[in-house]
């Protein structure tokens, strides 16, 4: 389902100029407005979903206050014609606008579900919840001029222009770094010992993942990341490695036909068994056993 932001507000003394300019990427949704102010204006907002209030041009010798409480408490004053305020959901805000006669400001609502989703992160509940009002940053302010041009562009780019603009500036918001590798958690030495010896016993008939994970107790998503962070190869390649090293055995102790050795090891046909054998080992049957019998 499309993300569409919810937000109350109660506002006086605002006329807008114009209609919405709305553009709506992945996770995010970018309004602009243009709005004239009467010499004192005001409103009360408060949204279920977080959201950037980014001042981009305001006209007048006036100034704008943001408020946490109606009473004037956590009150930010700002004399600039561009500020940028981070509210997070649920957060009340008010605001007054005195002398101000008009503003133009950029809406961004977020989407947090899916920007974590997108970013395969579990995103800084602190900054998520953590209000910035009227804050002054270069970057910001850039990637929030481009994003309100395109939301007024009437031939829009690409949309992977204004997702990446959107995006871009979340994750500075959010000083969101670049992921670390994440260590897995190897297997205990019994457990891989018993997986192991279970591939080997068994390596003529299909081993399933359901099988390992349940002789070393994990659920089968954890036992193969684990197998993999402790032999470097996923089960089914060393189930296969396996079939290969009984082939080779074979192919020097015998003169059997190689399509005797695929069967006898488990592969589908001789094609398969050839296929495998190459990859693993760098050239086919026959040419190794040549190579090691000569």
């Amino acid at each position: 389902m499309t993300f569409q932001p919810r937000m109350q507000n109660r506002i006086s003394g605002f006329s807008i100029i114009g209609g919405l300019n709305r553009r709506e990427w992945n996770g995010v949704v970018a309004d602009v407005w243009d709005v004239e102010c009467v010499p004192h204006a005001g409103g009360y907002y408060v949204a279920e979903d977080p959201r950037m209030f980014i001042v981009l041009d305001a006209r007048g010798g006036g100034n704008c206050r943001v408020k946490l409480a109606a009473n004037g408490k956590g009150a930010v004053q700002n004399y600039h014609r561009q500020a940028l305020s981070y509210i997070p959901a649920g957060m009340e805000l008010w605001t007054d606008v005195v002398d101000i006669h008009y503003i133009r400001h950029l809406d961004l609502h977020f989407d947090v579900d899916a920007l974590g989703r997108r970013l395969k992160e579990d995103l800084d509940a602190a900054a998520i919840e953590t209000p910035r009002l009227m804050f002054q940053d270069e970057r910001f302010l850039t990637l929030a001029g481009l994003i309100a041009a395109e939301c007024l562009n009437p031939q829009p780019l690409h949309d992977l222009y204004g997702d990446s603009l959107t995006v871009a500036l979340f994750i500075d918001l959010m000083k969101i770094g670049k992921r670390s590798g994440r260590k897995r958690s190897q297997l205990a030495a019994w457990q891989l010992r018993r997986a192991v010896d279970f591939i080997e016993e068994n390596f003529a008939r299909n081993v399933r993942l359901e099988e390992l994970a349940g002789l070393t107790g994990l659920s089968q998503s954890h036992f193969s990341h684990a197998f993999k962070a402790s032999t470097g190869v996923a089960p089914h390649q060393w189930h296969m490695n396996a079939r290969v090293e009984r082939a080779k055995q074979m192919l020097l102790r015998s003169d059997a036909p190689l399509t005797s050795i695929a069967a006898e090891t488990g592969f589908a046909d001789q094609a398969h068994f050839t296929r495998v054998f190459r990859k693993a080992v760098g050239t086919t049957p026959a040419l190794w056993k040549k190579s090691h019998t000569a």
